[in-house]
């Protein structure tokens, strides 16, 4: 019986996280969708600019597809805005509190449908030269195949699991409580090799994410 119990526990937290997970790549790509029409901008243009299929970004779009990080920095760049424009706004945060608190149920964040993938700005603005973000990566997570690459100088601390963390031709294996840091003209990818999940706290500098 008790197994039995925990096998349904099991199931309805991940029909949470996958109702989640669609909701938000839907949202995302609505977001796409209406800045890319903003900047009257065709799909066929925007895939020239991102090396992306006309098919893939329809997808997209249509929140039916996996948008990895590095994807969504190059859609970002042909738009013209930072990444941290797609988190999803809190409207919820009192006054006193806005611009200075971040609390746990109120992070501003974005779940990256198909690769595993969750992050949250523990920033309570964006405005300022430091920017703090959780990565969260389920077992086997990644941050897709398109390398990351910032500019500016940013830092992380691994707070939980495991994070293979690749630099260049560089690959890594960082445990709970190791750090690290990176300049802005190293590209990286970032992979969950455990069977746990994997968090990582980011310190960035600049206000470009």
């Amino acid at each position: 019986m008790a197994r039995t119990k925990d096998a349904s526990k099991d199931a309805s937290k991940e029909a949470t996280r996958d109702t989640r997970e669609g909701q938000d790549a839907l949202r995302l790509g609505q977001q796409i969708r209406d800045l890319r029409k903003a900047r009257q901008m065709t799909l066929a243009e925007l895939a020239e600019r991102v090396n992306r299929s006309v098919g893939y970004l329809s997808q997209v779009e249509r929140g039916a597809s996996s948008l990895p990080i590095g994807v969504l920095q190059a859609i970002s760049e042909a738009l013209g805005v930072r990444v941290s424009w797609f988190f999803e706004a809190d409207n919820d945060v009192p006054e006193h509190e806005r611009d200075v608190i971040v609390r746990a149920s109120g992070r501003r964040s974005m779940e990256f449908s198909g690769i595993g993938v969750r992050e949250e700005l523990l920033s309570p603005r964006l405005s300022g030269q430091l920017i703090l973000i959780m990565t969260r990566l389920e077992p086997g997570g990644s941050g897709g195949e398109v390398p990351r690459q910032r500019k500016g100088e940013e830092a992380g601390y691994v707070e939980a699991g495991q994070l293979e963390l690749t630099i260049g031709d560089q690959c890594h294996l960082l445990e709970a409580g190791d750090s690290f840091s990176i300049t802005g003209d190293q590209p990286h990818l970032i992979r969950n090799p455990g069977d746990i999940e994997t968090r990582v706290v980011w310190v960035m500098t600049g206000v470009d994410y």
